[in-house]
Formats: structure tokens, sequence, C-alpha cells
């Protein structure tokens, strides 16, 4: 399909061009690659688009992100790639549609690779420190300046969470965050922002979500387990969950009876792999070695920021365990 056709004679997309293209992306209820790519094509051609195009674009997007690769949810390495290059122009997003569809990617995934994640991160960095870029969108932000609109804008991102309801920071994530800090420590920045700093650099560190999330690995075995390996347990799974489907009727309990096969799917996984489950909940102090790398990460620029200071008060205060490593940088701020 060329896509261009749906391009009208002034380079504009309009609605009813959106409803068409709904209806031949959407007709087998798979985003291609040919059609995501065929979908970005036009998205750059076009010199002016209409409401519903955007909205168009982000939902094909993520859904060919999200859901093309196996297992469906996770967000394959070389799908990042491809989405990185793709919505950069010079190694920066082009529009604010595209950071959209990043952090919406970010938030609809069971996880990503961190390094789009940090990708994402960045680009906010990049708007912040020189003053404009793709969080401009008619408004004014000041350089070096880390007002409201930004602020909320990396919340989003850190604090995004996938199906499974469990917040993932990582070590590339934070590390942007330390350098926008020292970057903008001597500026006016928004309050929000040292709430925002100071939580997620304190949740990468105690692992605050108790959660270790399932790899992607993990989740493409458990789909080929449930696909072909255990037909004949999740069969008797079947038959013992729904054998009480008379009662249930009878006791008004008919919602109960008809669960998602989702659900049931993912209890019968369970409970083959309880104890795999178990070692992946964690609820683990300060280490030696994040109590190290907080130390060096902190002292790189020879200055211990306000922000630092409350990350330090706030570890010292909610963790179980600090590590005598982090000891001289808690004692500057007893």
């Amino acid at each position: 399909m060329d896509f261009r056709l749906f391009l009208n004679a002034k380079n504009r997309i309009g609605a009813e061009d959106v409803i068409r293209l709904r209806r031949e992306v959407f007709d087998d209820m798979i985003v291609s690659l040919a059609e995501a790519d065929g979908i970005f094509a036009l998205n750059d051609a076009a010199e002016e688009t209409c409401p519903e195009w955007q909205t168009f674009f982000v939902e094909a997007m993520v859904d060919y992100c999200v859901n093309q690769a196996k297992p469906h949810g996770y967000v394959s390495a070389t799908n990042a790639m491809w989405l990185m290059d793709r919505i950069s122009k010079d190694g920066h997003v082009k529009s604010c549609t595209e950071l959209e569809l990043l952090v919406k990617i970010i938030e609809r995934a069971h996880s990503v690779p961190e390094n789009l994640a940090a990708f994402a991160l960045k680009e906010v960095s990049t708007a912040v420190v020189e003053g404009n870029g793709v969080l401009l969108n008619n408004q004014k932000l000041r350089p070096g300046v880390i007002g409201q609109p930004e602020a909320k804008m990396i919340r989003r991102i850190m604090y995004a969470v996938g199906a499974d309801g469990q917040i993932r920071i990582s070590q590339a994530e934070v590390d942007v965050l330390f350098d926008l800090n020292d970057r903008t420590s001597e500026a006016e920045n928004h309050p929000e922002w040292n709430d925002v700093f100071v939580k997620a650099v304190a949740a990468f560190l105690m692992m605050a979500s108790g959660y270790a999330s399932v790899s992607r690995e993990v989740a493409l075995r458990r789909e080929e387990w449930l696909d072909e390996e255990n037909k004949t347990d999740v069969a008797g799974f079947l038959s013992r969950s729904l054998s009480s489907v008379g009662e249930l009727m009878r006791n008004g309990g008919w919602s109960e009876a008809f669960q998602d096969n989702t659900n049931i799917m993912n209890e019968a996984w369970r409970q083959r792999n309880r104890e795999d489950e178990l070692e992946a909940i964690t609820a683990e102090p300060v280490t030696q070695s994040e109590a190290q790398w907080l130390s060096e990460r902190i002292g790189r620029d020879g200055v211990l920021h306000e922000n630092e200071k409350a990350l330090l008060a706030y570890i010292k205060e909610e963790a179980d365990h600090v590590d005598p490593a982090l000891q001289p940088l808690l004692e500057k701020i007893a």
C-alpha cells in the first residue's frame, strides 16, 4: 500500500484520511513492519496533521512496538532501535507527538530496553538545558531551569508502569537524572523536580517497588510453555477452574465463572512456578556496591547539592539498612 495516497494536495492529513487509514491498517488487527514504516513516512511527509492523526499515529506505533514481537507486551531490542532511528533527527526526537509515543510505549509495555527509557529522558534533559526542543509546544522554556512541565514529563517517564503494575528504574535513567541535577543545581527549579529526583533515585537504590520484574526471556518461555509444552496440564487446570460453573451460576457468580482466558493461563503459570516468583520478590537494603556507587556519583562534581542532601536524608529515614560505605556522606547531613 502506498501511504502517500492518503496525503491530500496540500500535504495535509485530515480526519477523513485517518478514518480510511484505520480501516486499512487495523483491518487484520495487526500492524506490520511495512505498515509501521509507511505510517512513519506519511508522518514525515505531512506538512499539517489533524488531532485525529496524532491519536492514530501513537496507537498504531504502540501496537507495533509493544505487541508485534513475541512475547506480546515486551519491546524487543530490535524494535527499540528501529523506533529510536525512526523518530530521531540528528540524534533528537523531531516532534511532541513522537515524544508522546515514546512515553506511551514505556507506559504500556511490561518492560522496555534500558536505552529506550534513557533516550526519552535525554530528550527532556536537552529541552531543559537548551530551553527549546519538543517540549516547547507553544510554552516558553527557560534554558537551564526545570519548570513544572519538564518535571511532570520526567516523572511520567521515571514512574511509567507496565501492565504488571510495577515501577522499574535503571541505572542508565538515574545517571541522566544526576547529570541534569548537576547542570541545574543553581537554578530556580520547580519544587516538583526535587521530589522526582529524590524518590526516583531512592527507588532505584532500595528496590522500592519490592519486585523484580519478569524479563522478556522468562515471559517468552512462559508463552511457549502455555502454547506448546503443557497443554494437558493447562487443560486440566481449565477443567478444574470451570468445573464449578453450574454452582457459580446457581449462586449468582456468573462473572466469576467466565474469567478472562489470560487470567486463567497466568494462574496456571503461577502455580507451576511459585518458587521462581518468590525468588523474584526483593526488599533489599542499600548494599555496599550501591553505597559505593552513590558516594562516587554524588561526589563527581565535588559539590553536595541540596537535592542530593534530600536524597541522603530520605535514604537514611526509609532504608532498612544502609551500608557503612555511605556513612561519611550521611554524617554531612546530620
